[in-house]
């Protein structure tokens, strides 16, 4: 999910399905492996998953009540100029955490100035990127930077942040994932990096691993057809698609990533797929349909969304809740959205 032209949305809603699969024999079996793509963490390393939701302790209450909306909090969203850097700029105003008027951006966006919510935020390049970032967090003592950059600068990005010790949410999906948890796990920095920031998606993806872990082989000898519709400007196959599909792997079903039916042609998305003309700019529609050996059952999964603002909240959430765990002095390390959705005080 995440460059500056990313996906995002303001919806999720589940409905009887409305598009017709293209058939599995014009389907290019690929070269990807079956291994799983774990949503929960990266490598062997899995998090654990509890179905509880428990409050913070009576400790925390006065923590938790600090940074609710957002007393003394400060962001900095690197990436502004992007849909997504925008969207969360106005989630966390309606929040009432301070915006940080700079923001790191191209080299050809240095010195450009984007205004949203009434703020004009200063963008700099690539250069002097530490000497900003150090006096803003100098500056701002409680500051959070929230990343929707590119894919390229994932790496870079974070071992800066890394470097001069500032606590981030990195919204942007690519770059080297491995290198990026080591990085930051190396540094022992408060983080909260995950590949989406939809608070509802995420559940349902927390709901996929319970079952995959619960019931293994449940769907074995089943076939699996997945379509995925995101603007034309997402040239890759969703993360979000891949970790769910990973999941039906772990049940059973022999799939190859490379089977993913991808539609990006605005036509399609409307007339096969559904997908309202207002949001062809910025949605993702998932559908995963199975089928029994024998044809006579299937199951069907579908998640759509909208616009980007589920992103925009989840990631102002995710702002949040890493403000309490500094406040509460915990643990300095990375939490992802099961994380921020297992505390239990969500907006």
């Amino acid at each position: 999910m995440a460059t500056n032209g990313l996906m995002a949305s303001s919806s999720v809603f589940l409905h009887r399905p409305r598009i017709a699969f293209a058939s599995r024999t014009n389907q290019t079996v690929g070269k990807y492996g079956k291994g799983r793509v774990s949503f929960m963490g990266i490598g062997t390393r899995r998090l654990p998953v509890v179905l509880s939701m428990t409050a913070m302790a009576d400790s925390g209450e006065e923590a938790v009540k600090s940074v609710l909306p957002g007393n003394g909090i400060s962001i900095m969203v690197n990436g502004c100029s992007g849909k997504m850097g925008k969207a969360v700029i106005k989630a966390a105003d309606s929040a009432g955490v301070n915006i940080v008027p700079i923001s790191f951006g191209s080299a050809g966006e240095d010195g450009q100035r984007v205004e949203v919510c009434g703020k004009e935020i200063t963008v700099h390049g690539p250069t002097e990127r530490e000497k900003v970032i150090s006096s803003v967090f100098e500056k701002h003592p409680e500051l959070i930077v929230v990343d929707y950059t590119i894919p390229s600068a994932v790496n870079d990005n974070a071992e800066l942040y890394s470097k001069v010790g500032v606590p981030f949410v990195m919204g942007t999906t690519g770059g080297d994932r491995n290198k990026l948890y080591e990085t930051v796990e190396e540094a022992k920095i408060y983080a909260v990096i995950s590949p989406q920031m939809g608070k509802q998606v995420v559940a349902f993806l927390a709901a996929m691993e319970i079952m995959a872990e619960q019931f293994p082989g449940a769907f074995s000898g089943y076939s699996l057809d997945v379509m995925e519709s995101h603007q034309a400007s997402k040239l890759d196959a969703s993360g979000t698609a891949k970790a769910v599909i990973s999941c039906f792997q772990e049940l059973g079903v022999s799939y190859d990533m490379d089977q993913i039916q991808l539609i990006r042609d605005p036509k399609q998305q409307v007339e096969m797929v559904g997908v309202p003309e207002e949001h062809i700019s910025g949605h993702a529609f998932h559908l995963y349909h199975l089928t029994s050996p024998d044809e006579t059952v299937s199951f069907e999964f579908q998640h759509n969304v909208c616009g980007r603002s589920i992103y925009a909240e989840g990631t102002v959430d995710a702002v949040l809740f890493l403000a309490k765990k500094i406040r509460l002095k915990a643990d300095q390390r990375i939490y992802n959205m099961i994380d921020v959705l297992r505390e239990g005080n969500m907006r």
